[in-house]
């Protein structure tokens, strides 16, 4: 059993439904939601002009390797009705891997540790409610620290 971290966003329809809805699939398709963040409200990052995002994020038990998590996810955000448009841009469900226990994958289509989740603080904020403690396998530093350190000064606010 591996314990992965997800991090999910929403900035399109009814956000706090979309954003419970995935996690319906998620448990359905890849494991039971052991620890959920509370939600929060940020600026969109990347693409400035869109609505805000809602953004949660989960621990989940799964007997699920890696690339099936990813294919998963795929099948998920395409259920939902997600179609890739804008790199960065408004999206009904955006669910990305954070972690997949300490293990490091860095192929073609698969990096995990996630590459960006250190610069962006609408991932670390839910992240520092959730695991504050936990190690980035890559950079050796705890969530905490990395929270800390980060140069994102985007918005980020709980609402619930």
């Amino acid at each position: 059993m591996a314990e992965l971290i997800l991090h999910l966003g929403s900035n399109l329809g009814y956000k706090d439904i979309n954003l419970e809805l995935a996690r319906v699939m998620i448990s359905n398709h890849i494991g039971a939601i052991i620890k959920s963040s509370s939600v929060y409200e940020s600026e969109a990052w990347g693409v400035k002009d869109q609505e805000s995002f809602l953004n949660q994020a989960l621990i989940i038990a799964t007997e699920l390797e890696p690339l099936e998590v990813l294919d998963s996810i795929k099948l998920i955000e395409s259920k939902m009705g997600r179609k890739k448009v804008l790199r960065w841009g408004p999206r009904i469900i955006d669910i990305d891997i954070l972690f997949y226990s300490d293990d490091i994958i860095d192929i073609p289509h698969l990096k995990i540790p996630h590459t960006q989740l250190s610069n962006r603080n609408f991932v670390l904020q839910p992240l520092l409610e959730l695991c504050p403690d936990k190690l980035h396998p890559e950079l050796g530093k705890t969530i905490r620290v990395l929270a800390e350190e980060c140069e994102d000064l985007l918005a980020v606010q709980k609402i619930e």
